[in-house]
C-alpha cells in the first residue's frame, strides 16, 4: 500500500477530536429541535402573546419590534432561538398583551405614550416601507384576513401593517395614521370528551383610533369612545389617529374567542395553503412536457445513430476486419483515444462535483422528508435545521466523490482535495459581505456575528471531519479505469460550426432545466421574499425528478453531438451545459427585485447576496447531474467498442 493510502496517526487524532467537538455541538442543536405536540388550555389559563420582528414585503431589512415606540413589558425577555431560527433571521420576545383562555377582554388599555420628533419619524418610515407587525400565540402566527380581488376570495396575510398613509386632494404631503387598536380573534377547537381546548387560529383586525377620555390620565381611567362591554368597530364618529410630533397615543386591544371545527393537526392548512393546488399540478405537467419534448430526439435520433456506429464493432472477428473498420472511423469513434483525457483545472471540477453531490443529497432527503410529512410549516425552524444537518452529514459523500474523481484524473493528494472540498470559500465570503452592512443598520435582516461563529464551529467540528473521512475512503478505493486507452499526444480538434460554439451551446442547454422549475420558482421566490409560508413542499419532489431527468437529457444530447464533431473537451462543457440554468435563475430573481420597489442599497445587497448563494447551489446541483450523466454515457458507448 502506498504511503499516502495510510492514514497518519496525527490525522486520526485530528479527525477524532473534531468529531467529538462536532457531536457535542450536534447534541446542543438536537436539544433544541422542535417537538410536535399540542398545548391544552382550560378556561382561565394564561396565554402569552409574543412579538416577532418587523418585516416588509418591499425590503429585506427587518427590525426589532421594540425599535418602534410600542408598549413595552416591565422586562423584555428574548425567546431562546435555535440555530435554524437565527439563520432564518427570526426573533421572538415577550409582549404586554396578556390573554386568558375563554375570557373576553374589551377595550383593554395597554399603555399611553407621547411621541417625540424621532418617534414620529421612525413610524412614518415604517409605514412608507410597508412594515408589518408579527406576533405569535401558541406557535401560531398572527394573520390578517383580506380580500384578494384578483382571485375573488379571502386569504390570510401574516401580521398587520404598522399604519396607513393617505394623500388628500389638494395637499402635497400625505398624512400618516397608526394602528393603535387591535381586535384579536382567537379560534379554538374543543375536545368532545374533555373541557380542554386547543388554539387553531390567531387573527387580528387593526384600527387607527383617536381615543378620548375625561380628566387627567391614570391607570383606571375609562375611555369615552371605547365601550369596555363590546368589541370595537370602526364608526364614522371616531377619527383616525394621525402621527405627529408631541402626539399622545393610547394603545388598546380587544380579545374574543371563537369555537372552530378545525382540528389542531389541520390548523396550518387554513393559513399557509391558500394557493390553488391546480397551479402546482400545472407546474408538474409543465415539467413532464419539457421532459417528453427532449426525450423525442433522444429516442428517435441519438439512440439509432449510436447503434449504427457501434454495430460494426460488435461483428468483428479478425484483426483485418478491425483494421478496416478503424480506417473508416468518423465522428465520436475517432476521438476515443482522447475522450477520457483529464480536463484543465481538474481539481476545481472535482470540488464542484463533490459539492454537487452534497447539494443533491441534501435536497433529495429534505424533499422526501417533506413529502412524507416530517417537515411541516408548524415548525418555524424545522426546514432550515433539516437543511443544515443534512448538508453537514452529506459532507462525507462530497469528500468521497471529489477524491475518487481526482484519483481518476491521476491525483495523488487526498488531504489536499479534502481541504479544498471542505472549504466553503465563496459562500462564506458572500455570507459575510451581505451581513456586514446590515450590522451597521442595526437590522435583524442579516445573520448575527455570533451565529456566524456558531456556523464556523459546526463547519470545523463536524463537516471537515466527515469530508476527511469520505476523502480517505475514496482514495483507498481503486482508481476508476477507463474503457479505452488515452493517447499521449492530444488530437487536434477541427474547426466547429457556429452552433457548436461552447458559449452558445452552454447557454442554450441551460434554458431547459430552468424551464422545468420556472413555474414553481415563482411561488418559492414569492414565499421567501414576501415572508410567507411555502407549504406545498410535496410538489417539489416530482419537479426535482423531472429536473434530474432533463439535466441528464440535455447534457447527454449536446455531449453526443459535440463528440460526433470530434470535439473531445466534454468534461467542463457537460457540467456547464445544465449548470448554466443557474444564470437564468439569477436573472429571474434579479427581475423579481424590480417588483419590490426597494431603493435601499443595504436591502439590495442582502437580496442579491442570498440570490447569488442560491444560484451557486443550483449551479453545482444541475452541473453535477449533467457531468455524471455524460460520464456514464461516454463510458457506456466507448466500452462497446471492441478495438483498441
Amino acid at each position: 500500500m502506498d504511503v499516502e493510502d495510510r492514514l497518519p496517526f496525527r490525522i486520526k487524532v485530528c479527525i477524532w477530536a473534531s468529531t467529538c467537538v462536532g457531536v457535542m455541538f450536534g447534541l446542543f442543536i438536537a436539544h433544541d429541535l422542535y417537538l410536535f405536540g399540542a398545548t391544552d388550555f382550560v378556561e382561565g389559563d394564561p396565554m402569552q402573546v409574543k412579538v416577532q420582528k418587523l418585516a416588509s414585503v418591499k425590503t429585506q431589512l427587518s427590525y426589532f419590534y421594540y425599535s418602534l415606540p410600542y408598549c413595552m413589558p416591565k422586562e423584555i425577555v428574548d425567546h431562546h432561538l435555535s440555530l435554524g431560527e437565527i439563520v432564518q433571521k427570526d426573533l421572538i420576545e415577550n409582549s404586554p398583551y396578556q390573554f386568558k383562555m375563554l375570557e373576553l377582554q374589551m377595550c383593554r388599555v395597554v399603555c399611553r405614550t407621547t411621541l417625540n420628533d424621532n418617534d414620529a419619524k421612525v413610524l412614518k418610515e415604517a409605514i412608507d416601507g410597508e412594515y408589518r407587525v408579527n406576533m405569535i400565540l401558541d406557535d401560531l402566527p398572527l394573520v390578517m384576513l383580506y380580500n384578494r380581488s384578483d382571485m375573488d376570495s379571502f386569504v390570510y396575510q401574516q401580521g398587520f401593517p404598522v399604519g396607513v398613509k393617505m394623500l388628500y386632494a389638494g395637499k402635497m404631503e400625505p398624512k400618516y395614521f397608526i394602528n393603535n387598536h387591535l381586535t384579536f380573534i382567537v379560534k379554538y377547537h374543543k375536545d368532545e370528551k374533555t373541557d380542554d381546548a386547543r388554539i387553531v387560529g390567531f387573527e387580528v383586525k387593526p384600527f387607527s383610533v383617536k381615543h378620548e377620555y375625561e380628566g387627567k390620565w391614570n391607570d383606571k381611567i375609562r375611555l369615552t369612545n371605547c365601550d369596555p362591554h363590546t368589541t370595537y368597530n370602526a364608526t364614522g364618529k371616531d377619527s383616525p389617529l394621525e402621527i405627529e410630533d408631541e402626539k399622545e397615543i393610547i394603545f388598546t386591544y380587544d380579545v374574543e374567542f371563537q369555537e372552530s371545527e378545525i382540528r389542531w393537526v389541520s390548523r396550518w392548512e387554513t393559513y399557509v395553503c391558500t394557493v390553488d393546488s391546480h397551479i402546482h399540478w400545472f407546474s408538474v405537467f409543465h415539467s413532464f412536457t419539457v421532459f417528453i419534448w427532449l426525450a423525442i430526439p433522444m429516442v428517435s435520433n441519438v439512440v439509432p445513430m449510436m447503434d449504427n456506429d457501434i454495430s460494426p464493432y460488435t461483428k468483428l472477428k479478425t484483426q483485418e476486419e478491425a483494421a478496416e473498420v478503424t480506417e473508416e472511423e468518423t465522428g465520436w469513434t475517432i476521438v476515443r483515444g482522447d475522450v477520457f483525457r483529464p480536463p484543465k483545472n481538474s481539481d476545481l471540477l472535482c470540488v464542484f462535483a463533490g459539492t454537487g453531490v452534497q447539494c443533491f443529497g441534501m435536497i433529495l432527503v429534505t424533499m422526501v422528508s417533506a413529502a412524507l410529512g416530517f417537515i411541516t410549516p408548524s415548525s418555524r425552524k424545522g426546514l432550515m435545521e433539516s437543511l443544515l444537518f443534512v448538508w453537514v452529514f452529506m459532507g462525507m459523500f462530497a469528500g468521497y466523490t471529489s477524491t475518487i474523481l481526482s484519483k481518476m484524473f491521476n491525483g495523488t493528494q487526498w488531504k489536499k482535495m479534502a481541504l479544498k472540498t471542505s472549504f466553503p470559500g465563496i459562500v462564506f465570503i458572500i455570507f459575510f459581505i451581505v451581513s456586514a452592512p446590515s450590522w451597521g443598520e442595526e437590522s435583524w435582516g442579516a445573520v448575527p456575528f455570533e451565529t456566524m461563529f456558531a456556523l464556523v464551529l459546526l463547519w470545523s467540528g463536524i463537516f471537515v471531519s466527515l469530508v476527511c473521512v469520505g476523502s480517505y475512503v475514496g482514495f483507498s478505493k481503486p482508481a476508476i479505469s477507463n474503457p479505452v486507452k488515452t493517447n499521449r499526444i492530444p488530437r487536434e480538434i477541427p474547426k466547429q460550426a457556429w452552433f457548436m460554439n461552447p458559449v452558445f451551446s452552454i447557454l442554450i442547454g441551460g434554458i431547459f432545466p430552468f424551464g422545468v422549475v420556472s413555474v414553481e420558482l415563482f411561488f418559492i421566490v414569492t414565499s421567501v421574499w414576501t415572508r410567507q409560508f411555502y407549504c406545498i413542499l410535496g410538489f417539489l419532489l416530482p419537479v426535482l425528478v423531472f429536473l434530474i431527468l432533463i439535466c441528464a437529457q440535455i447534457s447527454m444530447l449536446l455531449c453526443y453531438y459535440q463528440l460526433c464533431r470530434e470535439d473531445y473537451l466534454w468534461w467542463w462543457r457537460s457540467f456547464l451545459t445544465s449548470g448554466s440554468s443557474a444564470l437564468y435563475l439569477f436573472l429571474y430573481v434579479a427581475f423579481y427585485f424590480t417588483k419590490l420597489n426597494d431603493t435601499k442599497p443595504v436591502s439590495a445587497v442582502l437580496y442579491f447576496g442570498y440570490a447569488l448563494i442560491g444560484s451557486i447551489a443550483f449551479l453545482v446541483l444541475t452541473g453535477t447531474i449533467g457531468l455524471f450523466a455524460c460520464f456514464l454515457l461516454t463510458r457506456h458507448v466507448y466500452a462497446s467498442l471492441k478495438t483498441d
